[in-house]
């Protein structure tokens, strides 16, 4: 574990430099940790895959003694081995007018687009962070068999609900924005929504199942075809 300043009333606590579940999972533990506790002099917490930011209230505390207090709340949080995790199911279409590159990936991974729906949609995903845009949650870990490089030229537009992958992670894009994910797929529910607690569907300690459905499914429930 390594602590690093990271401007003049914050700091960053590394626990590695690897992403692994591992590394991960303490992250989760030791963040939840701390938001329960609620500390006064702590204004911001944002976890990452393999670190926590940390920014303190400059009048009551100084970054030694934040620093110390917090190094000692660590040492004493211990992980949770069976930690029960919500599990949240996404229905997806999976038609190549909505996913657009299930053609290419079915070409560069030699594999059908049917077995790339089946293998996407077989596990369930860890998130491992939320960043990017709001409520877009990096998921983890996507089958070798289907795990795909990024798009050498980003697209300028992404559609609301897109279902994406990009290496070995799989992602929800909340909000329609640019992006250079791998497009699969695409969701009629609602990632971000100020109805939502922390306006996202998907929190940092869920895990999340994918469904496939049927194009009138996803049409009849809301889904657009709209580019």
């Amino acid at each position: 574990m390594e602590i690093k300043l990271a401007g003049v009333d914050s700091f960053i606590i590394y626990f590695g430099n690897e992403i692994t579940k591992e590394i991960n999972d303490k992250v989760k533990a030791i963040f939840e940790h701390l938001k329960k506790l609620n500390l006064d002099e702590i204004i911001e917490i944002v976890p990452s895959y393999t670190s926590i930011f940390i920014r303190y209230d400059l009048f009551k505390c100084e970054y030694k003694t934040i620093k110390n207090k917090v190094f000692n709340i660590i040492k004493e949080v211990k992980e949770k081995k069976n930690h029960k995790s919500n599990i949240i199911e996404i229905d997806v279409y999976y038609g190549e007018e909505v996913g657009f590159d299930l053609q290419r990936i079915s070409k560069l991974k030699n594999i059908s687009i049917s077995e790339i729906i089946k293998l996407h949609t077989a596990q369930i995903y860890d998130v491992y962070t939320i960043g990017f845009l709001p409520a877009f949650a990096y998921l983890g870990v996507v089958n070798s068999k289907i795990a795909s490089p990024r798009l050498e030229t980003p697209r300028k537009k992404i559609p609301k609900n897109s279902v994406a992958i990009a290496d070995f992670q799989t992602a929800i894009y909340p909000l329609s924005s640019p992006g250079g994910w791998n497009i699969i797929g695409r969701t009629y529910q609602n990632i971000y929504d100020k109805t939502y607690e922390n306006l996202s569907l998907i929190n940092f300690n869920d895990k999340v199942k994918f469904n496939s459905i049927s194009k009138k499914e996803f049409l009849s429930k809301g889904g657009t075809l709209e580019s």
